[in-house]
């Protein structure tokens, strides 16, 4: 009787974060908003946020979190209510604290010479009272790994901000933060990223706003 060959051991599956930025807001494209409160989705917002929901169909999701700010609480709120999952905040999914910056026209702060730092070489720059992207990053990316860690083998959904994600992003790529900035993300889009024991983790997509997402679970 031959013996029968042993079996190789199960892969485990992959984890998958989604990385949702919030929808537009009135003031998207114009000032830096940071951490103030009291900013909430425009008309366009609140559709691109329901386009995130209809995208997520047909995928198991296992966690929702949002950064506490009403913006992406808002957006988060459709996949809410179609999944009907608990939607959880994290504050580690916060938008940098710009500090003194908060507030300011965009516009305005390009004309500073500090600006050129902001753009050019991020990972020496900290926002006067406030945060450094260095800090944004760490922690940013800290959080990731706990939500990975907690829902191994799962999918979870981070609706969070432009800044944050580009920073996750980059590191994933393992891509210098000096040059985050040539990441875009912008308002309602996806980027994904999987996470493998023993491996790099592997960025699938970024700053999509198309296509439905239930094909990423089979990578």
């Amino acid at each position: 009787m031959t013996a029968a060959t042993p079996s190789a051991p199960a892969t485990p599956p992959n984890t998958l974060l989604l990385l949702v930025r919030h929808g537009e807001t009135p003031t998207t494209g114009k000032v830096l908003p940071g951490l103030a409160p009291g900013l909430h989705l425009s008309e366009r917002g609140r559709v691109q946020a329901e386009r995130v929901a209809e995208r997520l169909a047909g995928l198991h999701i296992d966690g929702l979190y949002s950064s506490p700010l009403e913006r992406a609480r808002e957006t988060a709120e459709p996949a809410a209510a179609c999944t009907g999952l608990t939607l959880h905040e994290d504050a580690g999914l916060l938008e940098c604290d710009f500090g003194e910056w908060t507030g300011a026209a965009l516009a305005d702060l390009a004309a500073l010479p500090q600006w050129q730092t902001v753009q050019q070489t991020p990972s020496a720059f900290r926002f006067p009272d406030g945060e450094s992207f260095a800090q944004m990053q760490a922690r940013m990316v800290g959080t990731l790994e706990a939500l990975r860690t907690a829902h191994a083998g799962g999918v979870v959904v981070c609706f969070s901000h432009a800044d944050p994600i580009k920073a996750a992003v980059a590191h994933a790529l393992g891509t210098h933060l000096d040059l985050f900035q040539r990441i875009v993300i912008g308002p309602g889009s996806v980027s994904a990223i999987s996470y493998s024991e023993g491996q790099a983790p592997a960025v699938l997509m970024v700053n999509s706003t198309l296509e439905p997402l239930i094909g990423l679970r089979a990578s």
